[in-house]
């Protein structure tokens, strides 16, 4: 058996790097952790998934307060202000397969007019 285990295994890593990417149209499931279903037998866990920084929720503390000339205080911004949402459940999502398919990098959302 341990023969015809090693021939499936390099057949596998043959097909495989025979085609070695695929892009791929996925659904956020889920935010924490994070989790992206691309059909409905397959869904990634957050290991399989390379985010990159652009798709990821940023947001600024901008709270300041201005000093009048009669010298009184004003509260200015007093919450942050987010720059960008980051990923949310439901959102679709553009992934490419790494060559092997044990890593899914996310390109980008996908915007349907």
């Amino acid at each position: 058996m341990a023969l015809l285990d090693s021939i499936k295994k390099a057949g596998a890593a043959a097909y495989a790097s025979g085609n070695p990417m695929a892009v791929l149209v996925g659904k956020v499931t889920s935010v924490n952790p994070l989790e992206v279903n691309v059909d409905p037998r397959f869904t990634l866990p957050e290991d399989f998934l390379i985010v990159p920084e652009s798709l990821t929720k940023m947001e600024v503390d901008l709270s300041h307060s201005h000093n009048s000339y009669e010298g009184s205080t004003g509260e200015a911004l007093t919450n942050k202000v987010v720059i960008r949402k980051g990923l949310e459940a439901g959102d679709a999502v553009l992934l490419l397969r790494v060559q092997g398919g044990q890593q899914y990098v996310v390109l980008d959302k996908v915007v349907r007019p």
